[in-house]
This record gives structure tokens, sequence and C-alpha cells, in this order.
């Protein structure tokens, strides 16, 4: 790559790397691996620049993040599955009954509400929710993504996203709800 094609990938990409990071962050939900995650993103942007064709640049690399957070998790459930077979076995068996079911260390609604702020609930929350509508509740309201660019980051139709979009926002506010009245139950 030229000095003049670098100057144009910084010029291009990296006014993007907070929205990177903030995909990333809410895909691996660990901010070492979303690090790692945007590292590789860059990396592999970097060397496929001149296949760029111009168009939006923040959907290409949130396009390239993405697909990087695929490979991490993938090779994440490789090396689980090596280690502990048994207890990734019943992981990938499929979606908890409850998205509440997802908290960790024993935590409840009600102790995350007392200890945490609002957007540490929201974000909260939005880890609870199935990848795929995670990812464009994301792209579509912390990163505003027109539907267009969700499209091309995800590899959807539109039509796809408005409906992830939409189940999305549904069960967000049916956990937000379900939280709420647990925290009010506790008082």
């Amino acid at each position: 790559m030229t000095a003049l094609e670098a100057a144009h990938f910084r010029a291009s990409m990296l006014p993007h790397l907070d929205a990177a990071y903030t995909l990333a962050r809410y895909l691996t939900r660990d901010a070492d691996a979303a690090q790692d995650v945007v590292q590789d993103a860059y990396l592999r942007a970097y060397r496929a620049f001149a296949d760029f064709k111009g168009g939006s640049a923040r959907a290409w690399l949130l396009a390239i993040v993405r697909n990087c957070h695929r490979t991490w998790r993938d090779h994440r459930r490789r090396e689980m599955l090596r280690r502990a077979p048994v207890a990734v076995a019943a992981e990938d068996g499929g979606e908890a009954e409850d998205a509440l079911d997802l908290l960790v260390d024993g935590e409840t609604p009600e102790t995350i509400l007392l200890r945490r702020s609002q957007a540490d609930r929201v974000r909260g929350i939005l880890e609870l929710l199935p990848e795929p509508l995670r990812e464009v509740l994301v792209l579509r309201e912390l990163d505003e993504l027109s539907y267009r660019e969700i499209s091309d980051v995800a590899g959807v139709p539109v039509g796809t996203v408005m409906s992830r979009l939409s189940r999305a926002r549904r069960h967000f506010a049916d956990l937000w709800e379900r939280v709420a009245a647990g925290a009010e139950a506790v008082r």
C-alpha cells in the first residue's frame, strides 16, 4: 500500500473506530475480546482496502467487525469444546427458555437495578437480547446506521433488518418492564 493509500485508509476508516468498538463490545460482551476483534478487523480492512469500492466506509468496516466477531466466537467455542465438552454442549443446546436466565453470578434483576445506573441497566438488558436482535438494535440506535447500512453490515435484506429491529425493540421493552417490575417488588 502506498503512502497515499495509507493516508486515505486512515481518513476513511479511523473515524469509525468508536462505532467498531461499540459493536464488538456488544457482540462479544467482553471489553478485552472487543479490542482484539476491532484490532483484527482493522488489520483485515487495511489489507483489503484496495477492494473497497466506495459507498459507506462505516458499513463496510462494521461488516468486517461482525465477521471478525464470528471468527472469534467460533474459535472460542472450539476451545471451550476442547476443554469442557459437557459444559459447552449444554450452552450450545439452544437459547435459554427465559432471557433473564442469562444473568450470571447469581445476580437478579433487582440487584442489577439497585447497583447500576440507568446506562448500565440499558447495557445489561442489551446483553440479554439474542445476538441478531442485539446487533441490529446497537447498529441502529447507538451507531445510528440506516436500514440499508445495517443490511450491508449484517448481510441480510432490508426487510429482515426492519423485522429484527421491531422484534428487538419489543423484546427490549418487555425485558425493561420485567426488570423494573422486579425492582418495584423489592422496595
